[in-house]
């Protein structure tokens, strides 16, 4: 199976990650605490592959912050499991909103394991408060979103 396969949307921004003895709980598969993890990693990479880091962020005292955060698990991972995570910017007002969405699969079996949705909110860093994006979150984040319109058949199917 090929990277590209059963995406929820096309052309992902992907991260690869192994499940490590330090990702297993209690219950031995991943705990939902590293998945989380994972997706800020995948946001945070995303948002730098894109020309926007956390020097940018300080340099506009700007950011985008996390308003909500919604994840389905929806099967585990374990030990040794090979896994990647796509990531897609799939909403953007160029105003105060961008939405994020994630999807985590297992690299061998192509199995969906967690799929998630953030809305992020534009807000100064110095006071916390929202903040109308400037020009340069507006084109890159926005020239970055996909067309979600036409989900795959795979999610249809999930």
């Amino acid at each position: 199976m090929t990277s590209s396969e059963h995406w929820d949307y096309p052309e992902p921004f992907i991260l690869r990650f192994t499940v490590e003895p330090q990702h297993i709980d209690v219950l031995q598969h991943v705990n939902n605490t590293v998945y989380v993890d994972w997706c800020q990693k995948a946001g945070w990479q995303h948002s730098q592959a894109l020309g926007l880091g956390i020097e940018h962020y300080r340099e506009l005292d700007t950011a985008m912050a996390i308003r909500r955060a919604d994840y389905d698990y929806i099967s585990a991972a374990y030990l040794g499991d090979e896994l990647e995570l796509g990531t897609w910017l799939t909403g953007c007002d160029h105003r105060l909103q961008l939405e994020r969405s994630f999807q985590l699969r297992h690299r061998n079996r192509g199995t969906t394991l967690l799929r998630g949705r953030w809305q992020l909110v534009c807000i100064g860093l110095s006071s916390g408060k929202a903040r109308r994006m400037p020009p340069i979150f507006c084109r890159l984040y926005g020239d970055a979103v996909i067309e979600t319109s036409t989900v795959s058949v795979e999610r249809a199917r999930d």
